[in-house]
């Protein structure tokens, strides 16, 4: 049901992504969506967050987003429900969960060496080219030098075809991002999420990064896909302070 990062977390920090096994919903959304904007039933959604937050012993309901590909933070615990139309969440302090919902972008999550304050980045390649990343440990406001970030599951290299359009959205402007693209014989570009992050990541002075390795494409099993599936549901990547 879920997967935990393959980091050393300070202490009183909790995160962990969710797979597709453990729920109860039916069909394409089989079993633990926890989307309530892709057409499964209502009722089942309700019920699988329910199951999350008893199972992950959560300290409170996650601050689930409107997720539109941008860039905007959303401070959990602080900021009013209403205004929850945001790629990434950030808490300071306990009470408050971080959440963000993928199946195939790249969930990024973050926190500080100290243990005062959490981060969960929707990272899509929209996302990426406009700044989730940088946006979001700026408004955690702490040095780069004492973040931590694990790289949850998505859309592996050898899947995530696009255009040259994709391919310019990052290489006009960043010469390092040329590394993450590589021609397949249809002649497309295939990119590299993880590396765009871990690019960006490093850029900013963040060193301490993990994880990167689990593709939803490929694992049928485990995660939902929304390049291989079309209709589907969504996991979910989370972190708190307790």
């Amino acid at each position: 049901m879920f997967l935990k990062p393959d980091w050393t977390s300070p202490a009183g920090v909790h995160a962990l992504s969710t797979t597709r096994q453990g729920g109860v919903s039916t069909g394409v959304y089989a079993s633990l969506n926890l989307a309530d904007h892709v057409g499964d039933d209502p009722s089942a959604v309700r019920h699988n967050r329910a199951l999350l937050r008893k199972q992950a012993r959560l300290p409170a309901e996650p601050s689930w987003l409107n997720q539109i590909h941008g860039c905007a933070v959303y401070e959990s615990g602080r900021q009013s429900p209403a205004v929850r139309e945001a790629d990434a969440s950030v808490a300071f302090g306990p009470g408050a969960v971080c959440a963000v919902m993928t199946a195939d972008c790249l969930p990024v999550l973050l926190c500080d060496e100290r243990g005062t304050v959490v981060a969960a980045a929707h990272a899509g390649w929209r996302g990426l080219a406009a700044g989730v990343i940088e946006a979001t440990v700026r408004r955690m406001g702490r040095p780069a030098t004492e973040l931590r970030a694990w790289l949850g599951p998505a859309i592996g290299p050898a899947h995530f075809e696009v255009g040259d359009e994709v391919r310019a959205c990052f290489c006009t402007t960043d010469a390092e991002a040329r590394a993450a693209f590589h021609r397949n014989a249809a002649g497309r570009w295939l990119a590299d999420l993880p590396l765009l992050a871990r690019q960006r990541l490093r850029r900013l002075g963040i060193t301490a990064v993990s994880g990167g390795d689990l593709c939803t494409f490929a694992d049928r099993d485990r995660f939902f896909s929304y390049r291989r599936d079309g209709t589907t549901g969504r996991m979910a990547s989370l972190i708190w302070i307790d």
